[in-house]
């Protein structure tokens, strides 16, 4: 079976900072793929490397086993155009720290815009959809208000049924939960497990390290731009092969 993500000796910098020193890993179809790690360890890069929100610099990244943002002829990598780059990012839905919803659009309209706008769907098959994915997250009674109206764990659920909505194969997770109050966090996570249970290919970069046991079926650890220790989310939280590994965690359980 084809890997969902494969990235071999991925390499990213910025300037003269190198980020990404040669990331190799695999993501299998239908698993949660949790990173972990320090601040400015590379994670949220990666993930935004994914959908070619950043360029890497080397190496190759693939999604259901096509390149992201490149064409290939002979050894030579050709950057595809914007519009083919669009077309393979309405495969991966993101969501991110921040919710970054549109504040003049009430929670339906923020789920429908994306396949209207970008698929071409009617309204009303694209308000039919949005409304289900709304009941999904819970927040079927919220569709006619506005960001403002909603606290932070319903803005970051509103953000996933959007991310939804586009029925992406592959979902980006960029730390969903840093932002929120405490006691908004599990509703959110609730949703991702729901996710996780309907089989749907999750990479997750995540402080939350119970959610990564419970939801996780894979787990890295990342360090300064390498994966220092992979494997199941249980094994590594518990029993940590890498000293670095052991200190990150020791201050993090």
């Amino acid at each position: 079976m084809n890997a969902m993500v494969k990235a071999e000796g991925v390499h990213k910098s910025f300037g003269t900072a190198h980020i990404l020193k040669g990331i190799d890993l695999e993501v299998a179809p239908r698993e949660v793929f949790c990173l972990i790690g320090p601040s400015g360890s590379g994670k949220s890069t990666f993930l935004r490397c994914i959908n070619h929100l950043e360029k890497i610099n080397a190496g190759r990244l693939y999604v259901d086993g096509g390149l992201v943002g490149y064409r290939q002829k002979g050894d030579r990598l050709h950057e595809l155009k914007d519009s083919e780059i669009a077309l393979k990012r309405r495969d991966i839905g993101m969501v991110f720290q921040r919710f970054n919803l549109f504040p003049h659009m009430t929670a339906v309209e923020n789920v429908m815009e994306a396949p209207v706008q970008v698929k071409g769907e009617t309204k009303a098959v694209a308000r039919v959809r949005a409304e289900r994915l709304l009941d999904r997250v819970g927040l079927s009674d919220k569709a006619k208000h506005y960001p403002a109206q909603l606290s932070g764990g319903q803005q970051q659920r509103v953000a996933i049924a959007r991310a939804l909505a586009m029925e992406p194969k592959l979902m980006l997770f960029d730390e969903p939960t840093s932002a929120l109050d405490p006691e908004l966090v599990g509703d959110v996570l609730d949703v991702m497990r729901g996710l996780a249970e309907d089989g749907m290919t999750m990479i997750v970069v995540t402080h939350e390290m119970g959610f990564a046991r419970e939801v996780g079926d894979a787990l890295v650890f990342m360090d300064d731009g390498v994966v220092v220790e992979t494997g199941h989310p249980r094994d590594v939280l518990t029993n940590p092969q890498h000293d670095r590994t052991k200190s990150f965690l020791s201050k993090v359980l």
